[in-house]
Order: structure tokens, then sequence, then C-alpha cells
């Protein structure tokens, strides 16, 4: 098509084979928005494109992504704010005309496989490496292994006595995020082979950090979400569905940066981890040899 649909907050550039959504950086765009920055999207990865009335003489043109071919979409399972849905225009109602016609041209370029999900991802997450402060713990990942760095001001003892945490992709099964809007959000990694019992509290789970009141906010966890989602999907087997591309990235980038759990940690830190580690063998929480165990440990990463 080689046209260009502008919107609030969105531009929409449209190719013969996909659509480059760029997103503005004002001050009243979502902050997601401003992470992205710009996504390309196959016309392969839609279902559908709906054209609606919006609010306050505004129409709202959104692309449907097809199940499994983005995995910002597929992490965020519906629970994104309809204003920070990166799939939706909205458009002053004048356009309703200009924004209709390109929902047919969209709709004309949609795959044979539309109604069905993907076997791959079809669009990219946001690259590694990626972090966020959790209230619990310090979120990291770097292409190859997600690390969990527990806060003593937020960690529960169950997190201490396991310590610090770092799983390998090729070790993973999925991603599960839960907003941090809602009541008990968090970020929990599942791990191949691992129960299939529901899991416990994530307060009390190694393998999750929890959310709260401006930790783990929407734009920063939800891309490191999607992100893991797309390399542990990469680290599959290779099927004639998924040779290559998006989610089927092989192999893995080349980092520069040394990883972090090589990183030479502040003493502060440790310090402070250790008088923690004291407080919970001092409330009986820790056995003599654990508090010994975890204090040689820490001392040991100086």
């Amino acid at each position: 098509m080689g046209d260009v649909l502008a919107g609030f907050h969105t531009v929409w550039e449209f190719d013969t084979d996909s659509v480059l959504i760029r997103f503005e950086r004002g001050i009243r765009t979502p902050r997601l928005f401003h992470v992205l920055g710009e996504r390309r999207v196959p016309y392969e990865a839609l279902s559908a494109v709906e054209l609606a009335p919006g609010r306050k003489g505004t129409v709202v043109l959104r692309a449907v992504p097809r199940p499994g071919a983005d995995p910002l979409m597929d992490v965020a399972g519906g629970q994104l704010k309809e204003g920070s849905d990166p799939y939706r225009m909205v458009l002053p109602a004048e356009r309703e005309l200009l924004a209709e016609y390109y929902a047919d041209e969209m709709r004309s370029a949609l795959g044979p496989d539309a109604a069905g999900p993907a076997a791959c991802h079809l669009v990219a997450a946001p690259p590694p490496p990626l972090s966020f402060k959790a209230y619990d713990g310090k979120a990291v990942f770097d292409g190859r292994n997600v690390t969990f760095r527990w806060f003593w001001t937020g960690a529960s003892s169950a997190k201490w006595k396991a310590g610090d945490q770092t799983f390998p992709v090729s070790e993973l099964a999925g991603v599960e995020w839960r907003s941090p809007e809602v009541f008990d959000g968090h970020l929990r990694l599942l791990r191949r082979g691992a129960d299939d019992a529901a899991p416990g509290d994530a307060d009390q789970d190694p393998a999750a950090v929890v959310f709260g009141l401006g930790y783990g906010l929407v734009h920063e966890s939800l891309p490191f979400a999607a992100s893991v989602l797309e390399a542990l999907k990469a680290a599959e087997p290779a099927t004639a569905d998924c040779p290559g591309g998006p989610g089927r990235r092989s192999p893995a980038p080349t980092l520069t940066a040394e990883p972090p759990g090589q990183a030479r940690p502040d003493p502060a830190d440790v310090a402070d981890r250790i008088r923690h580690l004291g407080a919970l063998h001092d409330a009986g929480l820790l056995t003599d040899d654990e508090f010994s165990s975890k204090k040689a440990e820490l001392l040991a990463e100086l």
C-alpha cells in the first residue's frame, strides 16, 4: 500500500506485507508505547481488523492479533487497559471513511490461516538485555538467563532461604504475568518438568517476583515477560512451520555485557543482606548451618 494513517499517539505505515506501527512519545502517551517505540506487524499475524465508534467524536481502528503470533499480547492475556493496547488506533470521526478504506485493505491482505492460532511468533518482542525492580527483588534477563536478586526489604524468608535465583531459558516452559494494576500482580517463571500442582503464592515462590505500588510497572515488566517468552520459544526445536524469525532465534545473540551473576555486588548491599540473614537467624527462621552457609555465599561474592 505504501500509505500512512495518523491517529492519536500512533502512526500506521502500510506496506505490501505488513504494517509498521509507530508510537509517539508525548506526555499523554502510555509509557508502554514509549518502550515499544515501533513494531512491524505482518498481515499474516492478524486474525481480523475492526472499526468501531469511539468516545467524544472519534473512531477506533483495531487490528486483532492471532493467538501465538505476538509474545507481548500472549503474555498480557487480555489484561491491558484499552488505552494501552498497541494494536488500537483512535482517530477523529471525520477520518472514518479513510479508516474504513485502510481496514478493508488490511482485511484483504490477511493470510489464509487468519482464523486459527499462529504456529510461532510473527511479531518481535523487545530485545534483551532487560531488567526491572519488583517489590521483593530485581529481575534481569540477558537473553539466555533470567536472574532474580532478592531485596532484603521486601523478599519473604522463603526466598531468602532459597537465595538469588538464575533460570536458563532452556529450562523454562512458560511465563505467567499478572498485571501490577490488579491484586496479586507478579511475574512467575514456569519450569519444565515442574510439578503440575497449582503453584503457591508468588510471595513464597523463588521462581516469581511480586509487584506492588511503583514496582513491576506495566511498561517495565510486560516487555520483560514478552522477551523471555520469545526466547524460550526460540529455544524449542525448529519445525517446518517455524524455521526461523521472531520467536525462533538461533543461536542466541552474542552478548558483550557481563552476565548479571558475574557483576561485582555493592559491599553495602552485601552487608545489608547479611544483617537480614542475622535477623532471620535470631528469629529462629534459619538454622545455624543455614545462616553460616548463606553468609559464606554472600561474602564469597565480594
